[in-house]
């Protein structure tokens, strides 16, 4: 869990990175010094291997103080997660650059086309959140083979996962959110860079290259897991800060002002909204841990159980967007400020449910079709 005092040192400059648009100096050196970025990397090529359940836990606790550095550390991190499925060699290399971080896009909008022993890459892809201190940026790409795309068993264009270093990579810097501004989560492009095919690799539980529970663990759940955690957290930091608003307010058509917090409806709002993220986030807690022992025991996620747990995250997500969507209205005109902690926590909230992954109908059984 976080401490206190790294809690403390991350609040202290929350707004500061908000203005600036990217972390601040000292919460980047905290998650360089705390390891963070390699907490979910194969032990064998340098990185920590932590239980999934404790990374999420920390996960959840970093955004329930600042959304943007809970999301910079889930989403860098998450990619740390592919050295699981990387040649060894290679991600032994990548773990040792000093202040390694990888940042990058799940949407496949560029192409690798054969080239001798390996791909030359072409594209330019949205959203890789960290990208200022990225050592290395992660893709998917379209593959192809004399300009023709090449093609899976099923008929459809092949797409292929990359890392490649930073030097090849030229930073876009369009990232305009009204939220999650500090995590700088600018495009990047690659312009006809050649990559070994060793850069290439398959996130697929089979293909893993390391033994491990959590590269047995599946990546779409994975996801869904660790964004739920980070959503849920902002929410829960946004109730906070919401009583603290509300506390300061009368309700003006009370017949003698008395203090908005005791208005029956307003109290039931808050306890209601309490009440539901606590109650969701003890069973989505629970059945990851249920799902982690089996996984550690050398079992494999079944489908069900892989989608029970996607189900819980965004029933978490759900409940978080009900939560802050019916306070809002209770804040008053400071929580439209820009300068205001609760706005600042309201933006963040809003853009990170925006993720093409958490689309409200998933917790239905579907699941999204646009790329992450």
């Amino acid at each position: 869990m976080l401490s206190s005092n790294d809690a403390a040192l991350i609040a202290d400059h929350a707004f500061d990175a908000d203005l600036e648009g990217w972390l601040h100096p000292a919460q980047q050196a905290l998650i360089i010094d705390r390891g963070w970025l390699r907490m979910l990397a194969p032990r064998a090529v340098g990185g920590f291997e932590l239980p999934l359940p404790e990374v999420v836990r920390l996960e959840e606790s970093i955004a329930r103080v600042d959304g943007s550095m809970g999301w910079t550390v889930t989403l860098c991190a998450g990619a740390g997660w592919f050295g699981g499925f990387l040649a060894p060699r290679l991600a032994r290399e990548i773990l040792a650059t000093p202040k390694v971080c990888l940042a990058g896009s799940g949407a496949p909008t560029g192409y690798a086309d054969r080239e001798g022993e390996g791909w030359r890459i072409d594209g330019l892809w949205d959203y890789a959140s960290g990208a200022p201190m990225a050592t290395h940026f992660t893709f998917n790409a379209m593959l192809r083979e004399n300009g023709q795309p090449l093609l899976d068993a099923a008929g459809e264009p092949r797409i292929q996962a990359f890392v490649v270093p930073a030097a090849l990579v030229e930073i876009v810097p369009r990232w305009r959110s009204i939220g999650l501004r500090a995590t700088a989560s600018h495009a990047y492009r690659v312009s006809g860079k050649w990559v070994h095919a060793d850069h290439g690799f398959e996130i697929d539980p089979a293909r893993a290259c390391s033994d491990g529970p959590l590269y047995r663990f599946p990546f779409l759940a994975f996801a869904f897991v660790t964004l739920a955690a980070n959503v849920a957290g902002m929410a829960h930091h946004f109730v906070a800060l919401a009583e603290e608003c509300i506390g300061h307010r009368r309700n003006r058509f009370g017949g003698q002002g008395e203090p908005l917090i005791e208005v029956p409806a307003v109290r039931a709002a808050l306890d209601g909204a309490r009440s539901a993220l606590a109650g969701v986030r003890e069973r989505f807690y629970a059945r990851l841990d249920a799902t982690w022992a089996q996984v550690a025991e050398g079992a494999a996620v079944s489908e069900e159980d892989a989608a029970q747990m996607q189900a819980l995250a965004m029933e978490w997500v759900n409940a978080s967007r009900r939560a802050v969507d019916a306070l809002y209205p209770y804040c008053g005109l400071y929580a439209a400020r820009e300068d205001s902690p609760v706005n600042r926590v309201w933006r963040d909230f809003h853009t990170a449910s925006q993720h093409a992954l958490l689309l409200p109908f998933a917790c239905s059984g579907q699941t999204a079709t646009e790329p992450l």
